[in-house]
């Protein structure tokens, strides 16, 4: 008997529900691991890419837009944010310090909770406002929430060592949660971001591939390099990069 549900799924869709499926995987990690769970978001990232590309030879579904939204809300959305959410609240304690009397690392620990959360909030609106409006085109509005993801990626495992618990160097809570903070809005702004050219985006792909798989230096300077393209397209991508 042929399933409902799973009788109307294409290969690329099933690229896409492995992408949530990583996101979950990177929300358990954060709890253990955070470089693996950057490790884990930017896999998301290149199956964000390769599924388009599935689409593209076997075709896609009616479904493939709204499957590929959810999964991004897992894995660009609520995995960065969790991760903030747990660094910040190893830093400071928890928000219930406040209970106790005024204190700075009280209202940093709230912060490292709410910011996180508007940060998923506008990660949501920009996924179904894209899926509503600009899947079918060749840019879009606003920073896309697999850029956002990527740069946090990159940060942590260009500043993370996996032996330790914390995160070291400039790479703290305050700096990540200064990121949500400033990608938040970003995401809901009206800046128009060209679609990467498909041979730009398979350079991206082997240089996220390079800061997951790759060891020690190797990999953090994959890392560095992710995070400069990443952060290159971010500044100039809607001002200089050229558009079909």
């Amino acid at each position: 008997m042929r399933s409902r549900f799973l009788g109307r799924l294409g290969p690329a869709d099933a690229v896409t529900v492995g992408n949530a499926a990583l996101g979950f995987l990177a929300v358990v990690a954060v709890t253990v691991d955070i470089g693996l769970a950057a490790r884990l978001v930017l896999l998301g990232a290149i199956a964000d890419g390769l599924d388009g590309v599935v689409a593209r030879k076997y075709g896609g579904t009616e479904a493939g837009p709204y499957l590929d939204s959810l999964a991004d809300v897992a894995t660009f959305g609520v995995a960065p944010a969790f991760l903030v959410a747990v660094v910040s609240l190893r830093e400071w304690g928890t928000p219930a310090s406040l209970l106790s009397g005024l204190s700075a690392d009280g209202l940093l620990a709230l912060a490292g909770v709410a910011v996180p959360a508007l940060y998923v909030a506008a990660a949501v609106t920009r996924l179904g406002l894209y899926t509503a409006y600009d899947s079918d085109s060749d840019e879009t509005v606003g920073v896309p929430t697999t850029l956002a993801a990527t740069i946090f990626g990159a940060i942590v495992l260009t500043g993370y060592r996996s032996s330790e618990t914390v995160l070291v160097g400039f790479h703290d809570a305050g700096f990540l949660l200064a990121l949500a903070a400033v990608l938040t809005p970003l995401m809901l702004c009206d800046v128009v971001y060209p679609d990467l050219h498909a041979q730009d985006a398979l350079v991206m792909g082997v240089v996220q591939a390079g800061a997951i798989l790759l060891p020690g230096l190797y990999g953090r300077g994959f890392a560095f390099g992710l995070l400069y393209l990443a952060l290159a397209y971010l500044v100039l991508g809607p001002v200089l990069y050229w558009r079909r």
